[in-house]
């Protein structure tokens, strides 16, 4: 039985002398290992249960690499007891990411990807992003907001620009898994400008579907209130978001979306229990 193998090769990186003769995946993947075996300890962020995370550098711009070498079949079989799917290859977040951007949600620009191989527990693959220089998470970003609020005009453009990525994203039959504050990346300057640019990240759990599921719609909801409920969150900024996320709008949503809202907030207070060992912060008044 042949190999699967696919790749893809922007033009940022397609310029690279190194890249010049890559016409398959197999010549693309041996680049990336060259890449990950030049690369300094201080550069590499991961290295373990086959994946090694780098960042580098091709004429003066930053790039990030996610190497996959194979989970072995021991990794496997444990997600699989756990009942979890396993993530064997950089195939997941490429298609997520591709994904999500036909759904205009924003996220990473993929610059390289390549895979190969049909055993689950040695597909070797690879992808490279461009780094989201200049841009804060928004975990950080919003960390000081139950002590010095943002003004009314900042947090309101930011919940928008969550719920309408959440909305998106959902839409498009994807969910996220790990859907919190901290893989947002604000470009902090077009909170100023036209568009809020908040750009979604750490995509290689995600699933992808014709139709997310209630109970990942759920789960992706609940993760991300839950993030935010130190933030100072008020009634009004929790009904903004329902406005913005829900089909039809605020008047339908509690008719159509009633139980899952409901279940959103079972689960994050939950969430948020079992993290911090007590109950989660009161709402504050009305808010803005």
């Amino acid at each position: 039985m042949a190999a699967v193998a696919d790749y893809y090769l922007a033009d940022d990186l397609a310029s690279c002398d190194e890249l010049a003769g890559v016409r398959d995946a197999r010549s693309l993947l041996d680049w990336a290992r060259e890449v990950a075996a030049r690369a300094q300890p201080e550069a590499i962020y991961r290295d373990k249960e086959g994946r090694k995370t780098l960042r580098f550098e091709y004429r003066g711009k930053p790039w990030f690499l996610k190497l996959h070498t194979g989970i072995g079949w021991p990794e496997v079989i444990k997600n699989l007891l756990q009942l979890r799917l396993p993530v064997v290859s950089a195939s997941n977040e490429y298609r997520a990411v591709m994904a999500l951007r036909r759904a205009g949600v924003q996220t990473l620009a993929i610059a390289a990807y390549a895979r190969r191989g049909r055993n689950p527990a040695a597909v070797v693959s690879m992808i490279v992003t461009a780094e989201l220089t200049g841009t804060v998470s928004l975990e950080k970003y919003c960390a000081n907001w139950a002590a010095q609020p943002p003004t009314p005009a900042v947090r309101m453009r930011l919940i928008r620009a969550l719920a309408d990525s959440a909305r998106r994203m959902h839409a498009a039959g994807l969910n996220h898994r790990d859907f919190y504050l901290c893989h947002f990346h604000l470009d902090e300057p077009s909170l100023k400008e036209r568009e809020t640019r908040c750009y979604l990240i750490d995509l290689h759990r995600a699933h992808i579907r014709e139709y997310t599921p209630r109970r990942w719609r759920v789960k992706d909801l609940a993760g991300l209130y839950f993030s935010a409920m130190d933030c100072g969150l008020s009634r009004r900024d929790l009904v903004r978001f329902i406005r913005h996320y829900s089909a039809g709008g605020l008047r339908a949503a509690p008719a159509n979306d009633k139980r899952l809202w409901r279940q959103v907030e079972r689960q994050a207070t939950r969430l948020y229990r079992k993290a911090h060992g007590r109950e989660p912060p009161a709402l504050q008044g009305r808010g803005q």
